[in-house]
């Protein structure tokens, strides 16, 4: 696998950097460490400001990347650096596209003081507009296990089924977890619970009818997930629910204590790559790592 790791020498990039280090990655595997230096516009007498800030940028890039491949030390991946210049979000996506990498990994630095609800917004354009899967990390909130569990949300669409292949190729510890979930949107849901009392015998025995056949579809879009993760994960476990499918897949990236969030990018009709408002809503508000993937 060829990793792009974006680094802006933050402790979320380094915190990406720390996660990568979990991984059973070989010296087959590479991991190109990223830095870009942007340059703000010069402004009549601000211009030596901004002359003197870009010689201070280009003093530290180097330490900014050797510290990244410090934290990389515990990977047997080849591991080589890049330093480039421009907007960062449009030339960290450049260099994944030029260097056709398998997945960019990403920190997700976001606004100071707001602990791991927001991304900034790099992390959220590169995730945006990628060709390639992103994977955006956060600050763990509890002690790492010594186990990885990940959490597969599936719709059953081209872009999850997409996903679970792409999920099933990154080289996770041999006892690493995998947990299947799939969201039912409620047929009731929009109706007010102090109203749901006055709904008549039939229309409930049409509902619970409409509930099987939903559950034996739920069960089937699992079972279409299987033979793909079952290629790298012993244990597979699958789980419906029932609500708010953002809502649904971070309540149970809670309980059951997740270290990576994989979700598709399905979105716009005919526009490949946009996220859809689920996926947009798990990458800003999860409080763990979350791997978008893509369609090709």
């Amino acid at each position: 696998m060829k990793i792009l790791l974006a680094t802006d020498g933050s402790a979320c990039s380094e915190g990406a950097a720390g996660f990568l280090s979990r991984l059973n990655l070989s010296s087959d595997d590479e991991i190109i460490v990223l830095h870009v230096l942007s340059w703000g516009p010069y402004h009549d007498d601000r211009e030596s400001y901004y002359i003197s800030l870009k010689y201070f940028k280009e003093k530290i890039a180097p330490q900014i990347l050797d510290s990244a491949v410090d934290i990389l030390k515990p990977a047997e991946a080849r591991i080589s650096t890049a330093l480039v210049e421009g907007f960062p979000d449009k030339a960290i996506i450049e260099a994944a596209v030029a260097s056709d990498v398998d997945l960019i990994v990403m920190g997700a630095r976001g606004i100071k003081g707001v602990k791991s609800l927001f991304i900034g917004s790099v992390t959220r354009s590169v995730a945006i507009n990628s060709p390639k899967p992103v994977l955006v990390t956060k600050p763990p909130l509890r002690e790492i296990p010594d186990r990885m569990r990940v959490l597969f949300a599936t719709d059953g669409s081209d872009s999850a089924h997409a996903t679970a292949a792409f999920l099933a190729s990154i080289p996770f510890p041999d006892d690493a977890e995998v947990i299947i979930i799939n969201v039912l949107r409620s047929a009731i849901s929009d109706i007010p619970e102090r109203f749901i009392m006055e709904i008549n015998d039939k229309i409930k025995e049409e509902v619970a009818k409409a509930r099987t056949l939903e559950f034996e579809e739920s069960s089937r879009i699992i079972e279409k997930a299987r033979p793909y993760l079952s290629k790298k994960f012993n244990k597979i476990e699958g789980i419906t629910k029932i609500g708010d499918p953002s809502i649904e897949i971070l309540n149970a990236a809670g309980v059951f204590g997740v270290d990576l969030i994989a979700v598709g990018c399905r979105g716009l009709t005919g526009i490949k790559g946009m996220l859809g408002s689920v996926s947009r809503r798990i990458i800003s508000h999860s409080q763990c790592p979350v791997l978008v993937g893509k369609t090709s």
